[in-house]
């Protein structure tokens, strides 16, 4: 599945996309989660920020 996300990411004069993946601890439960997002490639930078 991963491989179609990444190919249809790449069609030639669509915008620069990059899928960012985080892991993210609860504080309810203290467990860690994945957050995943696909975005412009500008804007990845402020997804790990905060």
């Amino acid at each position: 599945m991963a491989k179609k996300v990444v190919a249809t990411l790449k069609k030639e004069g669509s915008a620069i996309y990059t899928r960012a993946i985080k892991m993210v601890k609860s504080d309810k439960t203290g467990a860690y989660t994945f957050e995943e997002r696909i975005m412009n490639k500008d804007v990845a930078g402020d997804f790990f920020k905060g």
